[in-house]
């Protein structure tokens, strides 16, 4: 099936998008971080008990899970135009339990895909890793977010599989940049995973706009 999208296309126009808001995006990752380490310190008292960890580690988990939903809608305020408004975090939290449990289920799913054969298990993360964009985007329940995600990829593996690697090349130039580089590289690697999204979910609406 003909390629629905280029990489070139969706990294220029994603690096577009970005550099608009560069200093925006890196600054929601820094403060990601400051919230990250601040909470790590004040667990260190906790730390100590099964209890003290769980309840760390939850609320970490808690805190992770809202901040990537926040982003996301930021990343998609973005490309609409729009400045990333904060307000966005307080709005995504309410999607929290079903970002929860369709993490949950498309975890499980790729994980067995990887113990059956590793191939499998990258298959059915490059067919389902839209979930969280439409749990965001057009606030799909739990099962319809894996099942159009599954839709919107069809015969697109591919090609997927060539901007994964090319967001891991783009990462570990982050990383070779004494380490700086990856709050610059983050923004960019999310916003060629939004603007793909919306790539590939117009496109299915456009051919099947009574399915999906």
């Amino acid at each position: 099936m003909e390629a629905k999208f280029l990489i070139s296309e969706v990294f220029n126009t994603s690096w577009k998008y970005t550099k608009s808001q560069i200093w925006v995006l890196v600054g929601l990752m820094i403060g990601m971080f400051i919230i990250s380490f601040t909470l790590s310190i004040f667990a260190l008292p906790a730390s100590g008990s099964i209890t003290g960890q769980i309840v760390v580690n939850l609320i970490s988990m808690i805190i992770s899970m809202i901040f990537s939903l926040g982003y996301i809608k930021n990343l998609f305020q973005t490309l609409d135009g729009i400045e990333p408004q904060f307000s966005a975090y307080g709005q995504q939290a309410r999607k929290l339990f079903t970002y929860f449990i369709a993490s949950i289920i498309v975890g499980i799913t790729v994980l067995i895909g990887c113990i059956i054969f590793i191939i499998p298990g990258i298959y059915l993360a490059l067919r389902l890793q839209f979930f969280q964009a439409l749990i965001v985007e057009e606030d799909a329940g739990i099962i319809d977010s894996i099942k159009l995600s599954w839709k919107i990829t069809e015969g697109q593996v591919g090609q997927l599989f060539i901007l994964m690697l090319t967001m891991i090349g783009i990462a570990i130039i982050g990383l070779l940049l004494f380490g700086i580089g990856i709050l610059f590289a983050t923004p960019l690697i999310y916003m060629m995973y939004c603007y793909t999204f919306r790539k590939l979910n117009a496109i299915a609406i456009a051919e099947n706009p009574e399915n999906v």
